[in-house]
């Protein structure tokens, strides 16, 4: 037996041996062969081999040195190296006894550990969270994170070719556009801040998008214009729509999320669709931006039919350069998608106040994406400290954790998806949330929020009122306002006015660029200073403009939709914020990253606006031409009849009374008539 094994050993070196010979002379590859008795033998790096048991065989002597030599072996447990050269051309004289003697001797030896080459490590990576929050209204807000970051440099002119985990097509437009930030949002509802709090992360109605160019952009709006139409073909949404009409340049609102404090506002873009209508077809272009799409980990609870059977739905997408590391030595490409739903329990036919993945979402958790790195379920138990006062939250793991998450510090129950502990013996997970109270509670209003309506009557002038709610008991703080009114809508800047309790409240900063009819929009932006526990209004009036014929929408009379105002202020926290690395934290905390401990931002917005214009009666040319095609038909067609027919004067004939009456009279013998 020992002999057979030296043999087949003895073979397979050779073979091996020539194999490397013939392919690439100089190195020798780890492969691994099976033998006729079924054990495994390997090839190391070193030339030598192991069997399936683990023992080592190193072959003893040289051959003539071939045209290409190939030189395996290893160092045996008295250090000495043994090696043989074989080349192109199989060996044909036969192994001696002595060398067999000299391997049967070396096959029991021991050899030293084997030393692999290192495994480089990924330059991306990718994790998933599902932070599930109940709300008091006996509404569930659900909010995905899904977050892809890529060690690579885009901008350094070199070309980019090879794409693992970070979206080629997105990867592509930051390259050929210079772009340093893309922020885009497609909103669906309107988030009702009295009833539900603050969402993770606020987005107005409709489509939002922004973003900053490098300063190397030399026309910035001709870049946009590009962007605007390749983004509206990616997401298959109406951003072709933006243009100068709805562009603004923020002078203080929107700054870099990411690294760099960019105070060029000349590269800053910002446009808002307030109509824009989301529906699957957005959808489906954004979960294929998912390394594993829709086909396993949190993203299989993505179904169309739920998703928009909900009272809101958001879906972004976020951009930005990053620290690749605490000493912020290099930077990463970090894409955020973050979807948030919240949804009504009398709309989606609940008799109860009863919720579950099945029921929302009509599928269970069974698997989490294999290329994730993290891959979790965090559900908000901050209001049910005991786990018996307001629902009943199933099943039950032992592991959580708190986060400071908009200034207040909430613990959460969390799911590990990597781990098998929390599928059970079904290998699928479904969270059930079951309510002992079928009553609504009343909640706390938040620190801050903000309405917006219209005022007025007729069709000549109105007055835009917004309302700021600082609902702080003894802070007061500034807030950022920033208003975009379209050029039809012809603001009387003289009339504005803010007020705090009763008295005027003065803005220390007001920035405002007039419209241009037809070219570009208004922009207001101030920063006041709401007094603790106020309501500051600010009002301005405005005059409606009277819109060419062809300017108007297919539906004029419902009316033209003028986009939400936009609220950003450093809010006072109510514990110490955490200002130091964002590693390690769940993803739904590090959006925003704080600077100071007593604060944290926070951007708000209000509702959009619809505003009627002087419209006119577009069925009037339809009831004139009606008119007038009759009066041309009766009228003059009966006169042009008249003057070009041809009269002629005919004899008249026999009919057939009087042939039958001749017919009668010759039967009478009476003569014709």
């Amino acid at each position: 037996m020992a002999i057979h094994r030296v043999g087949v050993a003895v073979f397979v070196l050779v073979a091996t041996a020539i194999l490397a010979a013939e392919s690439e002379p100089n190195q020798v590859e780890s492969e691994k062969l099976q033998d006729v008795s079924g054990e495994a033998v390997f090839s190391d790096a070193e030339g030598g081999f192991k069997t399936g048991d683990g023992a080592s065989i190193t072959v003893p002597g040289q051959a003539e040195a071939p045209p290409h030599p190939v030189e395996t072996g290893q160092a045996d447990s008295a250090g000495r190296r043994v090696s043989i050269e074989v080349g192109s051309d199989r060996v044909k004289q036969p192994v001696a006894d002595e060398e067999l003697e000299n391997l049967q001797a070396e096959f029991d030896l021991q050899d030293a550990p084997q030393q692999s080459e290192p495994v480089p490590t990924p330059r991306d990576h990718f994790a998933e969270e599902l932070v599930i929050r109940p709300l008091l209204s006996g509404d569930i807000y659900t909010s995905f994170q899904f977050r892809t970051r890529w060690d690579t440099d885009l901008h350094r002119g070199k070309k980019v070719s090879h794409y693992r985990l970070f979206p080629k097509s997105l990867g592509q437009v930051i390259s050929k556009f210079s772009v340093r930030e893309l922020h885009i949002s497609f909103t669906q509802g309107f988030w009702r801040t009295a009833q539900w709090g603050q969402p993770l992360l606020s987005a107005p109605p409709g489509a939002e998008l922004w973003v900053w160019f490098q300063d190397s952009v030399a026309d910035v709006d001709g870049a946009w214009r590009e962007l605007t139409s390749v983004l509206s073909g990616i997401f298959c949404a109406s951003l072709n729509f933006i243009d100068s009409t709805n562009t603004v340049q923020p002078s203080a609102s929107f700054k870099p999320m990411g690294l760099g404090n960019v105070t060029e506002q000349r590269f800053l873009r910002y446009a808002v669709l307030p109509r824009e209508i989301v529906c699957t077809e957005n959808l489906t272009p954004w979960k294929k931006l998912l390394p594993c799409e829709s086909q396993a980990g949190l993203a299989v609870l993505l179904k169309s039919e739920k998703l928009f059977h909900s009272s809101y739905h958001s879906q972004a997408v976020h951009i930005r350069p990053v620290c690749k590391d605490t000493a912020c030595r290099e930077t990463s490409w970090e894409l955020s998608q973050t979807l948030g739903i919240v949804f009504d329990l009398h709309a989606s036919g609940q008799s109860k106040r009863e919720w579950s993945l099945f029921k929302m979402f009509s599928r269970t958790l069974t698997e989490p994406c294999p290329l994730a790195s993290s891959s979790k379920v965090y559900v908000d138990v901050t209001d049910n400290p005991l786990g018996e006062e307001l629902f009943d939250l199933s099943p039950a793991v032992s592991l959580q954790t708190q986060a400071v998450v908009l200034g207040d510090r909430r613990t959460f129950t969390v799911y590990d998806l990597l781990t098998p502990e929390p599928y059970g013996p079904t290998r699928s997970l479904n969270i059930l949330l079951k309510w002992r109270q079928q009553d609504s509670v009343d909640m706390q209003r938040p620190v801050l929020h903000t309405e917006r309506y219209v005022s007025g009557y007729g069709l000549q002038t109105g007055e835009i009122n917004t309302l700021l709610y600082n609902s702080h008991p003894f802070r007061a703080f500034p807030v950022l306002l920033m208003e975009t009114v379209p050029w039809y809508l012809r603001l009387y800047i003289h009339t504005l006015t803010v007020q705090s309790k009763g008295k005027e409240n003065k803005p220390s900063y007001i920035h405002y660029l007039p419209s241009k009819d037809r070219q570009r929009p208004h922009l207001l932006e101030m920063l006041v200073q709401l007094p603790p526990h106020s309501v500051t209004k600010v009002t301005v009036q405005f005059e409606r403009a009277l819109l060419k014929w062809t300017e108007y929408t297919p539906d004029p009379n419902h009316g033209f939709y003028v986009s939400s105002s936009v609220v950003s202020a450093m809010v006072p926290s109510v514990v110490a914020m955490d200002t130091n690395s964002t590693e390690g934290r769940p993803l739904f905390t590090t959006l925003f990253h704080s600077t100071e401990e007593s604060s944290y931002f926070m951007r708000v917005y209000s509702e959009p606006l619809l505003v009627n214009l002087p419209t006119p009666d577009f069925s009037m040319p339809y009831n004139v031409i009606c008119l007038t095609c009759t009066v041309v038909a009766v009228g003059y067609g009966s006169l042009y009849n008249l003057l070009t027919r041809t009269f002629q004067v005919e004899e008249p004939s026999g009919g057939l009374t009087k042939r039958l009456a001749n017919v009668i009279r010759r039967l009478r013998g009476v003569p014709a008539l």
